[in-house]
């Protein structure tokens, strides 16, 4: 029998709370807002990330999840905003990863989840390169609230939190994949 991550009651605990009641429209149409908001942030952070956007003006992406998604306009600033409702999407992007557990341990180990693409390939590329390469800084973000010292701290802090729960996704990977092998053979 192979062995089972204790983690697993997870992703039946997201099904169960998925297959529930859904959130009101105007509750996911807020939440899409603050998102655009945070990715405009970001953006904002990075002049070259906006020029690569300013090139593909009024296209629009839209990126979905089992059943949630969101249509994203580009406007002329090189900035995001929702999508009118109806309009179609010139690129298609949607994670094929069903797991929200499968998901959170790809991007803990620093990995794309699988996608599937479909549509315009210039605007695909342009995405991936604002993947690649768009990082938001929350250290400098922070230190505007806090200070310089105490937010260098806490990033400190959060970034070796975070190499420790990637060496040990890592390590609960490998001893998985290793046990898994040898307890499928019959017993001598």
């Amino acid at each position: 029998m192979a062995t089972q991550s204790p983690f697993s009651f997870l992703d039946g605990l997201f099904e169960r709370i998925a297959a529930g009641p859904q959130p009101p429209q105007w509750l996911v149409h807020e939440v899409q807002h603050r998102l655009v908001l945070f990715l405009n942030h970001v953006l904002m952070q990075e002049p070259e990330a906006m020029d690569r956007l300013v090139r593909q003006k009024g296209r629009v992406a839209r990126v979905q999840w089992r059943a949630y998604s969101m249509a994203l306009q580009i406007t002329p600033a090189g900035l995001l905003d929702l999508a009118p409702e109806g309009q179609m999407p010139d690129l298609r992007l949607e994670v094929i990863e069903a797991s929200p557990l499968s998901l959170a341990q790809t991007a803990l180990r620093g990995d794309k989840p699988g996608i599937r693409i479909e549509g315009d390939v210039q605007l695909a590329a342009d995405i991936n390169w604002l993947v690649d390469h768009v990082r938001w800084d929350v250290e400098e973000d922070l230190a505007r609230v806090i200070g310089d010292a105490p937010a260098h701290a806490i990033g400190s802090a959060a970034r070796r939190a975070a190499q420790a729960l990637r060496q040990f996704v890592g390590a609960r990977r490998a001893s998985s994949a290793g046990g898994a092998g040898g307890t499928d053979r019959p017993a001598p």
